[in-house]
Order: structure tokens, then C-alpha cells, then sequence
């Protein structure tokens, strides 16, 4: 029989643990080294966290976050179900990890028809969970350390921490508004880019430029003359283009949308970002895609298979259902796309005419869930408080919710740090919800109204 010559194990790391400081007797045992990484300074803070708890906790009526509180179409809800319950067992298992074969098909169908041209859906689209992770996809694969991505202000606001992540630099450009004539109310069409101010941003050091028609949050509709403007200035400077159209059904009065890639010698350059969230009104089921040459797809592809490498296949099989339909549809008084456009034109008039009533002087959208108003008549409910780190609209947007119960977001989240104070008496809307939410939003501006104007 073995005998132990010396102390145990156990006894010997003990004693290296008092020896440390530390106490013989406790199991745990804290680093003390630096963990987060650095290309996570300074990007921790997060608008919607802290107003979607806010909206939680105080309002009555939400219209800060980008979602409907309709449901979706019933021939898509239809669809989930039948992928259920079909007896394709192999629905509940993983798929094919760059898209659904169906789903990239149709797609393929749908934008090759939009843009005039012949698309493989194996190498030409790329199904990601929600426009967020496209986006995600995006910067990793293109940004290098250093490099400069043009950014047009204001921005959907995770643009600039994932241009951070992938250790790029970002570059701002705001789109400047003028003031409408004969009284009327201002567009989202009034506020544009200063074309020498752009063209100052480019450089040697630009990567890419990000832009977002129809934006999030202005609901402006990029003309047909602006993106020339910025597809000129790509092809001149070899620059790619992050082309985030999620909003691409949701245009009013007429406009079109017009997809960049489809400008002269743009497809070689662009990447196109969808949503199915926003196309059918399903933002929960986490359903996007990436439309492009394979030269650029292939990249993010690497990034898809080394990250989340997968997305969800019945959502997949039950978008790609409501693809087809729509396919069959296209550009007939039945088409969903038609509809939803045709409803939400009517629900943001109704918004406009509300907010208009009470003094808040709302920025007509073009396209998009969101309209954008001015605060600046309601500096007296909410008095400035000089010297304040915090935007102006950011404190008048927590007070509303607390308040009135009415949320909304700050126009000034939608900048850069620089830039936040420079347009900080807007606040934005939804007004993609039901007609009773949008009452309960008019009773509550009403009765804010009588507040005002009583002695």
C-alpha cells in the first residue's frame, strides 16, 4: 500500500491562498484584473433600455418604441401555423444557415425583379435575425481599425457603436432643415444634406457610408437627385454603401422609394438591408436579410457563420409564405404592401393633426412609422436648466412619460455626442398603433391643451 509523503493537495492550496491574502476558509475568490473589452468603452449606455423602462413604469400610452400594437396580416399568422403544425418535422430543425431555401428564393424573385436584374439566392441574398444583426454583419466585416464610415445625421442610434465595435471611426454629416414656406408645416423632405459639406467628409481613410431611406427617425425619403449625389461620391472615392431599408414599403403621398443599388455603378458597392419585422408588421419574429454582389456577401457570411449562424426556421418558412403571396400581388389593390401604406398614411395624418392642435408643430414624414415634432412652445412646462449635461428634449421626454404618461423618444438620441444640443427641442413618434392608442395619445394632449390654457 501507497503511503502520502507529504501534505495533500488540498492543504498545499490553502495555504497558497492565505499566503495571497486571502482567507483559508472562503470559497470565493474575486478577480481583480480589468474585463470588459475596449472596444466596448464608452458604448454601454443605451437609449431604449432606459425608455422602454420608463414607458413601463409611467405611461399610459407608448409611442416611443418602433413597433405596431396591430397584428400581422392573417395570411402570415396563417402561415406560422401551418409551418407548425405541417408534418415536415424538419421545420423545428436547423435550416440551411445563410437563409431558408424558400425564403432566399423569393427574395431573390422579388429584388431581382425591383432592381432589374438576375440574382442567385444562394450567393446574392443572406437571411439574418433582424435588419440589427445584418447591420452587425456589416461593419465587422468591412471596418477595419481606423477606418472612417460616413454617418447622416440623425441616425438610428446603433450605427455608431457598431461602427466603434469593429474599430472604425465614425463621420458625421447632418441633413439640415429650411424652414417651409407660406406657413406651411415642415416635411421630412425640408431637411437635406448640404452636397459640398457632404463631399468634405469623404476621404482616403472612408470605408463606407450608411444610409437610411426611409430614415428612422425624420421618416425622410431620400430623392432621386440626393442619391446621386451620394452614389457619385461612393463610385468617385471607391466606397461602399450600407443601404439600411427596412422602411422600403412604408413610403406616403405618392413618394418612391428608390433603392441606391439600382443608380449606376452602385450594385457592386451596396449592400441592402430588409426587415420582415417592418414589410409585415412582425418586428418580434427577428427576420431580416442582406441583398448584394456575392464579392461582398461572401464576407458576411463569415461573420454570420462565426456568430449566430442560424436563424429561426418556421419564421423563415412562414416569411417566405408571405413573400409569395405578395410576389403574386405586386402592385394590386390587395397587396399588403399597398394596404399597410394606405393605413399608415392615414394614422400619421391623424397624429399630424393632433399634435398641430396642441402646438406641438409636427415634421410631416415621408415615410417610415415615425413623425418627428417641435417641443419649443412647451419650454414653460419643462423650464430649461442651464449648463445641463443632458439634452433639453431628453428631459422633457422623461417628464412627459412621468407626467402625462405619454412616452415618446428625444430627437437627440439620434446624434452624435457633438451634435446632441444642436437639435434638442424634437421629439419623436410612433404612429404605427392601433386608432384607440392613437385616441388615448389625442385625449391626453387635449387635456394637456386645457392645462395650458387655463387661467
Amino acid at each position: 500500500m501507497l503511503r502520502r509523503a507529504g501534505p495533500s493537495l488540498r492543504h498545499f492550496l490553502l495555504e497558497r491562498k492565505s499566503s495571497a491574502g486571502y482567507s483559508s476558509y472562503s470559497g470565493e475568490v474575486k478577480m481583480s484584473r480589468p474585463v470588459q473589452a475596449q472596444r466596448l468603452e464608452g458604448i454601454d449606455k443605451n437609449i431604449w433600455v432606459e425608455f422602454v423602462k420608463l414607458a413601463a413604469t409611467y405611461s399610459t400610452v407608448n409611442l416611443g418604441q418602433g413597433f405596431p400594437d396591430f397584428p400581422p396580416p392573417d395570411f402570415l399568422k396563417e402561415a406560422f401555423v401551418r409551418a407548425l403544425s405541417r408534418e415536415n418535422h424538419m421545420l423545428h430543425q436547423y435550416t440551411r444557415a445563410f437563409g431558408h431555401p424558400l425564403l432566399v428564393k423569393i427574395l431573390a424573385q422579388l429584388f431581382g425583379k425591383l432592381l432589374g436584374r438576375d440574382l442567385d439566392p444562394m450567393t446574392n441574398v443572406m437571411v439574418t435575425v433582424g435588419a440589427y444583426q445584418a447591420l452587425f454583419c456589416c461593419f465587422q466585416a468591412f471596418v477595419d481599425e481606423g477606418d472612417e464610415v460616413i454617418i447622416i445625421e440623425p441616425f438610428f442610434d446603433c450605427y455608431e457603436p457598431m461602427v466603434k465595435m469593429a474599430g472604425g471611426m465614425p463621420v458625421f454629416v447632418p441633413l439640415r432643415p429650411k424652414a417651409p414656406q407660406d406657413g406651411k408645416l415642415m416635411s421630412s423632405a425640408d431637411w437635406q444634406l448640404d452636397p459640398a459639406e457632404l463631399a468634405s467628409k469623404f476621404s482616403e481613410r472612408t470605408k463606407a457610408i450608411v444610409l437610411n431611406s426611409p430614415n428612422n427617425p425624420l421618416g425622410k425619403v431620400f430623392s432621386r437627385g440626393e442619391l446621386e449625389l451620394i452614389a457619385d461620391l461612393c463610385v468617385k472615392h471607391d466606397v461602399l454603401c450600407i443601404s439600411d431599408e427596412v422602411y422600403e414599403w412604408l413610403v406616403y403621398d405618392g413618394k418612391e422609394h428608390i433603392r441606391i443599388a439600382s443608380l449606376q455603378g452602385m450594385w457592386d458597392r451596396t449592400v441592402i438591408i430588409g426587415s420582415a419585422g417592418k414589410t409585415f408588421s412582425a418586428t418580434g419574429w427577428k427576420v431580416g436579410w442582406t441583398v448584394g454582389p456575392n464579392r461582398l456577401l461572401q464576407h458576411l457570411r463569415t461573420v454570420h457563420q462565426n456568430s449566430v449562424y442560424h436563424c429561426a426556421t418556421v419564421a423563415q418558412e412562414a416569411v417566405a409564405q408571405g413573400f409569395q403571396r405578395e410576389l403574386e400581388l405586386y402592385g394590386k389593390p390587395d397587396s399588403y404592401f399597398i394596404q399597410l401604406s394606405k393605413e399608415l398614411q392615414q394614422k400619421r395624418d391623424w397624429l399630424v393633426q393632433s399634435l398641430d392642435a396642441v402646438g406641438m408643430k409636427p415634421i410631416v414624414p415621408e415615410g417610415t412609422y415615425f413623425l418627428v415634432a417641435d417641443i419649443s412652445e412647451f419650454e414653460s412646462d419643462v423650464p430649461d436648466v442651464p449648463d445641463s449635461d443632458e439634452p433639453y428634449d431628453s428631459r422633457f421626454a422623461k417628464w412627459m412619460v412621468k407626467n402625462k404618461g405619454l412616452a415618446a423618444i428625444p430627437l437627440s438620441a439620434f446624434y452624435c455626442g457633438a451634435h446632441k444640443n444642436n437639435y434638442n427641442r424634437f421629439i419623436r413618434f410612433c404612429f404605427a398603433k392601433e386608432e384607440a392608442t392613437l385616441k388615448a395619445a389625442n385625449d391626453i394632449l387635449q387635456k394637456w391643451k386645457r392645462e395650458k390654457t387655463r387661467p
